[in-house]
């Protein structure tokens, strides 16, 4: 009889315990990654509603509790540059411990096609492919092309250690930029990708970067009004977003580079409105009222025009993107020098080395004050008759 009630116990304990939910994690925490230094470290994911969290990272120990949702966040104190491979481990019902993390500079390189472009499709990709082994730099890539209606909490990818087999694959202005970095400033990078060719600047803003710009109300009514069931492609407003950036909120990060406007290619004012939009947005979502916002104007395209347009429009596209700068933390890498002589007709340059050195000198200059490196050369302001 007691072996009856003991056995039945067991199995009322073991049926409680199954119900209970492992503490979960998102996919951009996790081992391998590099944590920004000197700013606050959001740690987040997912528990039973009312279940005790505890963080622990270095020296840090902090606790929570998961709300009705089940959604927990901790942040961490601002953190020294580190590459020496530590553990963070998150308790719960359950114990999730990540390895071999870093602490540095993490940047996210995002756009279309010109920053989806691979290390090997750049020139001389086999020689920097061979050369691409930097233990310091860690590489996390959202894969596939996804949208959604409505902001995911979840999402897809893994931190990688930055070595041939991994890096060729990666974005290759990333790479190049955030190579240039680790050189300069000797501290761990880390490199978030998160790319889709042909894409639109619409469905990478987010409704609130919408909702700032006046000009875009009609934007962010639309985007508001969308449901679970809503459908959306890769041209919606904010689909993009939803799916291949939110999912990265709030990560701690330094800043944001940026090569995208081919596909706008035409607009001028609405552009830059919509870049406001852009940046606006993010800063918003990554909990970062100064995070550095740094692109690419667009490159040489197509033959000698007499247009002054450019034929294409894309120089009413340059001089938005020139007069977006004046959003505070910001910088324009040029690249109209960088088009391909022998093949004038391909909009992908694959001179992205320069590309990637380039943004490097506006976050050397500007973000991190070495004044040695020169930002940019002279832009026009004004004229007088």
């Amino acid at each position: 009889m007691k072996l009856t009630h003991l056995i039945r116990g067991f199995v009322f304990l073991s049926l409680v315990n199954s119900t209970l939910a492992d503490v979960r994690l998102p996919n951009v925490l996790g081992s391998g990654m590099v944590l920004q230094r000197d700013l606050p470290v959001p740690v987040w994911g997912w528990a039973d509603a009312g279940e005790k969290v505890t963080v622990a990272f270095g020296k840090q120990t902090k606790a929570t509790v998961a709300g009705e949702n089940g959604k927990w966040t901790v942040k961490l104190a601002p953190l020294k540059a580190s590459a020496e491979p530590a553990k963070l481990v998150v308790k719960g019902n359950n114990t999730v411990t990540l390895d071999n993390i870093l602490v540095g500079e993490v940047w996210i390189c995002s756009g279309q096609s010109n920053m989806e472009w691979r290390i090997s499709q750049s020139a001389n990709a086999a020689a920097e492919t061979k050369a691409a082994d930097h233990p310091q730099i860690r590489l996390f890539n959202v894969p596939g092309h996804t949208v959604a209606p409505l902001p995911q909490d979840k999402g897809a990818g893994n931190w990688q250690v930055c070595q041939p087999n991994t890096a060729s694959g990666f974005s290759a202005v990333g790479y190049y930029f955030g190579r240039r970095l680790q050189r300069e400033l000797k501290v761990p990078v880390g490199l978030i990708g998160s790319n889709w060719g042909g894409t639109r600047i619409e469905p990478w803003t987010t409704q609130q970067g919408f909702a700032s710009v006046p000009e875009l109300e009609n934007l962010a009514k639309q985007v508001k009004s969308y449901t679970a069931s809503t459908r959306v492609g890769g041209g919606t407003p904010a689909a993009i977003y939803n799916s291949m950036v939110h999912p990265l909120t709030p990560f701690a990060m330094r800043g944001a580079i940026w090569y995208q406007g081919e596909s706008n290619g035409g607009e001028g004012k609405s552009y830059y409105h919509k870049k406001h939009a852009l940046v606006n947005g993010w800063r918003k979502a990554f909990q970062n009222k100064d995070l550095a916002f740094y692109w690419v104007q667009l490159a040489n395209f197509q033959r000698e025009n007499p247009d002054p347009e450019g034929g294409d429009g894309w120089a009413k596209i340059r001089e938005a993107q020139t007069e977006a700068l004046d959003i505070p933390h910001t910088g324009m890498a040029t690249a109209i020098d960088l088009a391909d002589a022998h093949n004038p007709g391909d909009i992908h340059p694959r001179n992205k080395q320069d590309v990637g050195g380039r943004l490097a000198q506006w976050a050397l200059n500007q973000t991190y004050s070495k004044k040695e490196f020169v930002a940019s050369g002279p832009l026009y302001e004004s004229f007088k008759v």
